[in-house]
């Protein structure tokens, strides 16, 4: 078992206690605080591993957090339809984004889903690339618990590609 209190490791208890831990500021802070550290953690890790290691580390680690936060903060019990809109109204209530689900294949679990407002990049300024790599990793994490088989989740559009919502494609991996 993993000791919980190596400071490698992450569960959703190592979070800590925000009431006692933040009295007078509480859990909330700003969108640009989120994003000071994310895109200087990003540009960093890009600088030391390369851009394609960088992107691959933070999908990771938004797939970590997506399984700590469905196990944590979601019922896996609901039917699919009850479950995103529990999900849904999750990322609202945290201030993450508004899911919408463009299409879903019941059948395969193949679905192609949108966040607008979201956290990581709307109202950035327009590049030549998909910026959401933590939410891949998040919403495939959350997908992974919820449905007990492994998801892939691709921006196929983003905020800083021109569009005004974040789209993303899902596929159930195959077993191995």
């Amino acid at each position: 078992m993993p000791d919980k209190a190596n400071p490698l490791f992450f569960c959703w208890e190592n979070l800590g206690d925000l009431e006692i831990g933040r009295p007078n500021l509480g859990g909330m802070a700003p969108v640009l605080v989120y994003r000071l550290m994310q895109y200087a953690l990003k540009a960093v890790l890009a600088q030391r591993v390369g851009l394609a290691a960088s992107k691959e580390i933070f999908i990771q680690a938004g797939r970590l957090a997506g399984e700590e936060f469905c196990r944590n903060v979601l019922d896996t019990n609901l039917p699919l339809e009850q479950f995103f809109q529990e999900l849904g109204h999750k990322l609202e209530e945290w201030k993450i984004g508004i899911l919408e689900i463009e299409d879903i294949q019941p059948d395969t679990l193949e679905m192609t889903l949108t966040v607008a407002e979201d956290l990581d990049c709307s109202g950035l300024n327009v590049c030549d690339q998909t910026l959401c790599d933590y939410d891949e990793g998040f919403l495939a994490g959350i997908l992974t618990v919820y449905a007990g088989r492994e998801f892939a989740v691709e921006e196929i559009s983003c905020w800083a590609t021109g569009d005004r919502i974040c789209r993303f494609k899902v596929t159930v991996v195959p077993p191995k």
